[in-house]
């Protein structure tokens, strides 16, 4: 098939049109190297209803969770310290909890702040608000979405199930749309602390990792997990409950 001389004129500007859109999109995707992350923190009602903690006793919910979200931002702030000095870490961070029927910012989400460390769990709300967990999954999504670092993430602790406004999994396939219209890579992570991990199969069926704890030490240890190996490293399936 012989190709006119003048579509012949026109090929390299199509090549590099072509090439520079695939660039732009790549480069869109990708962002500046980083990780950005938003947590949910359930400070809903039944946070007060005792759970095993990690010495067998039963202790507030929100007790417990208040020490696993401790260990969090420790961890946060070791990824970020021990980042050699000619390849610094960026990591921006932010905290959503429940208040009322809404969810609320309690920490906006920017760049992590290693040095004040206890104003992630300092003068936390006690738990008193119904469960909007649709709302607090878009919130928190959508701050994060804004953010400029490649690699986005919502990790969300909860103990209960959706009580207030949509449901998660309504409101999920939109924030997927949307990511994907922002060409961004958006991971989401569920922990059901003291509740049946499968209340959240819908959920998971969209991609979400979703993992159980009962009590304390398991608590600790599928944060730790998802935060090392999904958030911070990156990997594949959380650990089997102990």
């Amino acid at each position: 098939m012989k190709i006119s001389r003048k579509f012949r004129r026109l090929i390299p500007f199509l090549a590099a049109l072509i090439l520079g859109a695939s660039g732009f999109s790549r480069a869109h995707a990708d962002g500046a190297e980083g990780v950005a992350v938003a947590i949910v923190y359930d400070t809903s009602g039944s946070m007060n209803n005792p759970v095993r903690d990690g010495t067998g006793r039963m202790t507030p919910k929100h007790v417990v969770a208040k020490r696993a979200l401790e260990a969090v931002v420790r961890q946060l702030q070791t990824f970020v310290r021990a980042a050699p000095a000619d390849a610094p870490r960026t990591l921006h961070a932010g905290l959503y909890v429940f208040s009322g029927k809404s969810p609320t910012e309690f920490i906006r989400l920017a760049p992590f702040d290693g040095k004040n460390v206890d104003i992630w769990t300092r003068n936390l709300p006690p738990p008193s608000s119904g469960t909007p967990l649709g709302n607090a999954l878009e919130t928190a999504s959508h701050a994060v979405l804004k953010s400029p670092l490649s690699r986005k993430h919502v990790l969300v602790i909860t103990d209960g199930i959706n009580s207030v406004g949509p449901d998660p999994a309504r409101v999920l396939p939109g924030i997927q749309a949307l990511a994907q219209k922002k060409h961004a890579d958006l991971s989401v992570h569920f922990i059901a602390f003291d509740v049946d991990a499968n209340v959240f199969d819908p959920l998971k069926k969209l991609g979400v990792t979703v993992a159980g704890a009962a009590n304390e030490a398991q608590l600790n240890t599928q944060l730790g997990f998802i935060l090392e190996k999904k958030i911070l490293l990156e990997s594949e399936e959380p650990p089997k409950k102990n």
